[in-house]
């Protein structure tokens, strides 16, 4: 009995940590998307993108207190990328250096509650390799690291200036304790292909949990038309374009003949 009395001494004192422990682990965090596919047309010129999403199994009164924070990711197929160095040579402009890397995301889109500083420290961000500035890029050589470290940030900045990787601060809203919105930026250069929309749950500057769906960016029309033709049937397409260059040239000279 006295054993007994001790186990279940135990057992009470216990229990309620076990309990407490689960359910500060307990929150999770979803998302949906309308459609897992958009088509694009020649003329499209950028747009925003909604993503809906909730957090699951919450506490009311971190919520209330705004200390729960999400940062949505749209990430683009990745790719190897070149990045070039020009410099002067007998007074001309060429490519002297250059370093490769190897599966860039083309493209990356990110929306945050507030700003990211303020959500967590960088190490955390570069552990998740999340945020434009914390994205791992892996290049082919890294014999030299500061060579590396030039490249690397010429890579961001190339890409921000072109507005494949852009930050929307505020981008997130939570419309009640549990029920939020994402909006992020689709540039006019945005990439064709599989995209992944990520959403990472943060909970006093903590990360929590990641969720994540497919979504695929189309082209439609008379373009995707064009690049279908070109992709499945190269040889004909290749005839085709030299024999249109033919009849547009024979016709231009006829227009333009002078008597």
């Amino acid at each position: 009995m006295r054993w007994l009395a001790t186990i279940l001494l135990v057992t009470g004192l216990l229990m309620p940590a076990s309990v407490s422990a689960q359910t500060a682990e307990s929150e999770s965090i979803e998302i949906g998307l309308s459609t897992d596919r958009i088509a694009i047309t020649a003329d499209f010129t950028g747009a925003d993108l909604t993503i809906f999403g909730a957090l699951d199994n919450g506490d009311p009164l971190v919520a209330r207190q705004g200390r729960y924070d999400i940062i949505v990711v749209l990430q683009g197929p990745p790719a190897e990328t070149v990045v070039r160095r020009k410099e002067r040579f007998f007074g001309m402009w060429i490519n002297r250096r250059s370093e490769a890397f190897e599966n860039v995301p083309i493209s990356y889109s990110l929306a945050t509650t507030r700003a990211i500083q303020d959500i967590a420290d960088s190490e955390s961000f570069s552990r998740l390799s999340l945020g434009v500035d914390h994205i791992f890029l892996k290049p082919h050589d890294e014999a030299d690291p500061a060579r590396i470290a030039e490249f690397t940030e010429a890579l961001r900045a190339r890409k921000r200036k072109t507005g494949l990787y852009n930050e929307r601060v505020g981008g997130v809203q939570f419309l009640s304790q549990s029920l939020f919105r994402a909006t992020l930026s689709l540039p006019p250069n945005v990439p064709i292909g599989n995209h992944r929309a990520r959403a990472f749950l943060f909970k006093n500057g903590v990360f929590l949990k990641e969720t994540s769906a497919p979504l695929s960016i189309l082209k439609s029309g008379l373009e995707d038309a064009i690049f279908r033709a070109a992709h499945n049937y190269s040889f004909f397409y290749g005839i085709g374009a030299v024999l249109i260059a033919m009849l547009v040239g024979w016709l231009g000279r006829i227009i333009f003949r002078r008597d």
